[in-house]
């Protein structure tokens, strides 16, 4: 069984205004929502896809899906790489593209390829996620 969370669920979605203040919002990964629902993973028996506003260093933030294993461990993570600046979506004010590519998640139910919010060529980053071979099964 898996559980997917809507994008940036800790809070409403926050990047419609610029606000230095909604910086309190980022945590670390691993940090404390990762450990409550690696809790959850663990207590159910599932596999959980959760959307985090990730602080990786001071002025570093990122759009990040973090993939919760079933036994409650990180399996992997996506950080966002398109960031809009849009009429009422200001993110490039918060969120910095992400640096880790497209690579598909191995977890117990399957391989996940994990995107947020995809954008205009997301149908293609999917399935070059799911398919990319640098990542096969064990």
């Amino acid at each position: 069984m898996r559980k997917l969370l809507s994008k940036l669920h800790n809070s409403i979605y926050f990047c419609q205004t610029e606000n230095v203040d909604l910086f309190d919002l980022a945590e670390t990964i691993p940090g404390p929502s990762t450990e409550l629902f690696g809790q959850q993973a663990r207590e159910l028996g599932v596999v959980i896809v959760t959307s985090l506003f990730e602080k990786r260093a001071a002025g570093l933030c990122h759009n990040t899906a973090v993939v919760i294993e079933s036994d409650g461990s990180i399996a992997g993570k996506y950080r966002k790489m398109h960031i809009p600046d849009d009429p009422a979506y200001y993110e490039k004010f918060y969120f910095t593209p992400g640096d880790l590519g497209f690579h598909p998640i191995d977890t117990s139910v399957g391989r996940l390829g994990v995107l947020v919010c995809c954008g205009t060529s997301g149908i293609q980053r999917q399935r070059d996620s799911c398919w990319d071979s640098r990542a096969a099964m064990p």
